[in-house]
């Protein structure tokens, strides 16, 4: 219905009909992502959501953004019952997955370390600009970051997180330091700016090596401490504490267009060395609050949900919680981080006993993905861990760049060989069916407990179509918890575990 509908939409707004619609990977939400292609080849995002005033909040502050020059999508058209909206596509490629070598390995380059400067710099645009003569009783679900939705996401770490894992606790005193630490929030967010609520690597999109925003439908007016915790304590960042202060720096830097530090942060005439020190101090308590609202989602997800990867972000929002300790203004927190839910972290340090709050406990044995390109005239690869099985997915009937001198020297790996297969291809459709084969296919080995699966793409020679599909699909299936081991046969003896 959603996708019918957005065809629909589609045609009316660009007066021509739609050649290709492809169904994207969902996230966190209910939300659901087209990417629909008319007779011109030209792509647009189509969204469908199952609310009508969340989805005309992100119109309105899309609007806004674009009147500001904040880098975000476009809203070129909206259905009448507003379920639906046309917005710019952006591409593939977040700073989640670009950043994706210096997260695995905590050392990041200077090209993505670039890209989390360009990010965070845009940060006090977005929450000063925003905030000009902007209406926030346009937001959703509330216009401003107050008692009511502090208390909410207190909850939710409490329901989510404490009783799902079954914490003991002593409900006075966690009630007593969730009233105190509201009352410490709330004295931080009386500013006049805008809090983009979910600001974090997943919500940021590369496009031509500069950022532009997306998901800001949640943002409300708030607290500028807020979205610097969400984006530079994000749990699977993997952030080391010098990144963080390169990163900080930067963004006071900028901040300094809008107000004064002194007169921002600690309202009184200081030294750079201690504004800079009380801004920290003040940026503990949000990223504490985040790390328990972010551990109550991983909770919800990873058990009632039954999305057992999210299982996997717990220990590391538990481990930036332990730095944050001791606050003395919220001792029985403290003490309970300290001995109760450390003892989590200890015990589950593999995920194992986590994973056995699921329903099935088979969901949590390692599966490995095993994709490979090559080329047909040498014969088909073979499958690791000769069980058999699998899948083998033909790529010649995609128009191969290799029939030009341009790209004959050069692979799928290598971007103008990937603008001309997304151009001037059938790519987007062909891929769209591997996924959901294989999104059906591993939702069946994840719950059985298979451990293996093989996805092979082959082509003339192995070097373009085949790689630009093992490549994306490797990228795709990041969301599960899984191992990948990508490998392309007839230039890279190399296997790649992602």
């Amino acid at each position: 219905m959603s996708e019918k509908k957005l065809i629909s939409l589609y045609e009316d707004y660009a007066k021509s009909s739609v050649s290709t619609i492809c169904c994207l990977a969902q996230a966190g939400s209910n939300r659901q992502y087209f990417r629909i292609f008319g007779e011109n080849g030209k792509s647009l995002i189509g969204v469908a959501g199952t609310s009508a005033k969340e989805n005309e909040a992100f119109v309105k502050i899309a609007q806004q953004f674009e009147n500001q020059a904040i880098p975000a999508p476009k809203v070129f058209a909206v259905s009448a019952d507003k379920l639906c909206y046309l917005q710019t596509d952006l591409g593939d490629a977040t700073l989640f997955d670009e950043i994706k070598n210096g997260r695995k390995s905590g050392e990041f380059s200077s090209y993505e370390k670039e890209l989390l400067r360009k990010t965070i710099a845009c940060l006090p645009d977005i929450q000063f600009k925003t905030a000009r003569k902007f209406d926030f009783s346009l937001c959703y679900p509330q216009p401003a970051f107050d008692r009511r939705n502090v208390f909410f996401d207190l909850n939710y770490f409490k329901y989510n997180f404490l009783k799902l894992f079954g914490v003991e606790f002593d409900e006075i005193a966690l009630e007593k330091d969730f009233e105190q630490l509201a009352e410490i929030l709330l004295q931080l967010s009386d500013t006049e700016t805008f809090m983009y609520r979910d600001f974090q690597s997943r919500n940021v999109m590369i496009k031509n090596g500069e950022p532009f925003f997306i998901d800001f439908q949640g943002g409300r007016k708030g607290a500028i401490y807020y979205d610097i915790a969400s984006f530079l304590w994000q749990a699977k960042a993997n952030f080391s504490d010098e990144l963080r202060e390169e990163l900080i720096d930067v963004y006071l830097e900028n901040l300094q267009k809008y107000a004064t530090l002194n007169s921002l942060i600690c309202r009184r005439s200081m030294s750079e060395a201690e504004t800079k020190a009380c801004f920290i101090k003040k940026l503990r308590y949000f990223v504490f609050f985040r790390q328990m609202q972010t551990l109550g989602a991983y909770g919800f997800r990873g058990i009632f949900e039954k999305k057992t990867y999210f299982l996997q972000s717990i220990p590391l929002a538990l481990k930036n919680v332990r730095k944050m300790l001791p606050f003395a203004e919220l001792p029985y927190l403290t003490e309970l981080f300290s001995t109760q839910i450390t003892q989590i972290e200890r015990t589950n340090a593999d995920n194992t006993n986590l994973c056995k709050s699921v329903e099935s406990e088979s969901a949590c044995l390692k599966l490995t993905v095993q994709i490979e390109s090559f080329s047909y005239k040498k014969g088909l690869p073979k499958d690791n861990s000769d069980n058999g099985g699998g899948y083998i997915f033909d790529c010649r009937a995609i128009y191969n760049p290799g029939r030009f001198d341009e790209y004959k020297n050069l692979t799928g790996l290598d971007t103008p060989v990937k603008e001309f297969i997304e151009n001037s291809t059938n790519i987007h459709e062909f891929l769209a069916n591997v996924y959901a084969i294989i999104d059906k296919h591993l939702e069946v080995f994840l719950k059985r407990g298979f451990t293996h699966l093989a996805v092979f793409f082959g082509c003339t020679g192995g070097q373009h179509r085949s790689v630009y599909c093992a490549e994306s699909l490797a990228k795709y299936l990041q969301k599960y918890p899984i191992e990948i081991q990508l490998r392309h046969r007839e230039f890279e003896n190399a296997i790649n575990t992602i």
